[in-house]
């Protein structure tokens, strides 16, 4: 048995938001070595963003302090869509475009989880296996419409309607708990906050099925808002994904390095494995020394490397300490790629041209009187080099494989001058 109390430490966190059966769990995990939980996801995009992290973050403390965790990869839930959240059907996918996506979530997944005391299954195994007519006898026949319409999932959808298929979805999610309990011995689920109903509901029909005194617990996390009332989990580009390909470590790093002083500690309870004495020392700081955002840098270090291993970490520490000093000279074209994404862009041809033309080409000054001052005074800077003679010639071909030619205004305004032809 482990003899960390997972539970409290849960609870310290903040990261316990319901749970069916407290004292029983208690019980349970104090009494038996053998525990295993799972959370699943269903295949409907090719990448897991932060918001999705947030159970498996549970589900990998679980596994830290010696427990089972079991991942369920929803090939058959994927395949009709989670009413949750939503307030209009899901557009279904393909067979195929479901199995690319399966595939994709499996090796994120791997990523996280490593190959030690960890499973990923695939409820399309059974649930594949079940016909209409076994559904009906073996299972529906345990759910009561009336129980079923009052769950906050179908609830918040009645007035703008939902399909049978949605409908049914909360009993193919309760198989996925009977199934994995009977078969895979896992005693919980966990899930966010508007999974509660789904959790419950699997719960009861173990119970059903398996007697009453069959161990099986849930347990849910709160809905995550940022302390400005706004839903955690998106930036200024969008939803910050785990797919290196949609945000690059540098964006990811960049997200946590950018958090807020009044969400940090937040963010470090639920996100990282730092120490109770640790986070408590970076609350201290926040409180003493906001403006040297240790926490910020702590929870961009400790986040990303778990998602991105290390390279990815050391990838995205050097950009933002490049664009922060200047010292461009060294990045590669892809780090400047990731560094400068959201930065103003320019084009200009691969011709050399004198640095007072250069500028008003690329808009980057407005008039040449105004470039001939910036340059004088030191302002300006190609590619991490400040140039105050007004005889530089700008040669594309000197930097970046000539892809690119980077202009610093001052201290931090960048502008990605992309060169054509």
């Amino acid at each position: 048995m482990a003899n960390f109390d997972i539970l409290e430490d849960l609870r310290w966190r903040g990261a316990i938001n319901q749970q069916t059966d407290e004292s029983g769990l208690t019980k349970y995990l104090q009494d038996h070595d053998d525990f295993a939980l799972y959370c699943g996801t269903d295949p409907t995009g090719d990448s897991l963003h932060i918001g999705h992290l947030i159970p498996f973050m549970i589900l990998k403390r679980f596994q830290l302090a010696g427990y089972h965790p079991v991942i369920v990869i929803g090939g058959g839930t994927g395949s009709i869509g989670d009413p949750s959240g939503r307030k209009a059907e899901r557009v279904l996918l393909s067979p195929e475009k479901l199995h690319q996506n399966e595939v994709a979530l499996t090796k994120q997944m791997e990523k996280l989880f490593g190959t030690a005391n960890f499973e990923i299954v695939n409820n399309s195994e059974w649930l594949d296996q079940i016909s209409l007519i076994d559904f009906l006898r073996d299972y529906g026949k345990h759910f009561q419409v009336n129980n079923m319409l009052s769950k906050d999932v179908v609830a918040s959808r009645l007035e703008n309607g939902i399909s049978f298929t949605e409908f049914s979805y909360q009993i193919l999610q309760a198989i996925d708990f009977y199934r994995l309990n009977k078969d895979h011995n896992v005693q919980m689920q966990i899930g966010g906050s508007d999974q509660w109903g789904n959790i419950t509901a699997g719960i009861d029909l173990i119970h059903k099925l398996s007697g009453s005194e069959q161990p099986a617990f849930g347990l849910t996390i709160p809905l995550m808002l940022k302390a400005d009332g706004t839903k955690f989990g998106k930036s200024a580009g969008g939803a910050v994904w785990l797919d290196p390909e949609k945000t690059s470590p540098y964006e990811f790093y960049q997200f946590w390095l950018n958090q807020d002083d009044r969400d940090v500690v937040k963010y470090l309870k639920y996100f990282t494995f730092l120490s109770h004495e640790e986070i408590e020392e970076l609350e201290v700081q926040v409180a003493k020394e906001p403006w040297k955002r240790t926490a910020q840098k702590v929870l961009a270090k400790e986040v990303t490397e778990f998602v991105h291993g290390e390279a990815g970490l050391a990838e995205a520490e050097t950009i933002t300490t490049a664009l922060f000093s200047g010292e461009i000279k060294n990045l590669t074209v892809k780090q400047i790629e990731q560094g400068l994404k959201h930065a103003p862009m320019a084009t200009a041809t691969s011709e050399s041209k004198n640095i007072i033309e250069f500028l008003v080409d690329t808009q980057i000054e407005s008039s040449k009187r105004q470039a001939r001052e910036d340059v004088q005074n030191g302002a300006i800077y190609i590619n991490g080099e400040k140039k105050q003679s007004l005889d530089f010639s700008v040669d594309p071909s000197q930097a970046f494989s000539g892809k690119y030619v980077i202009v610093r205004k001052g201290k931090k305004k960048y502008t990605l001058v992309k060169i054509k032809g």
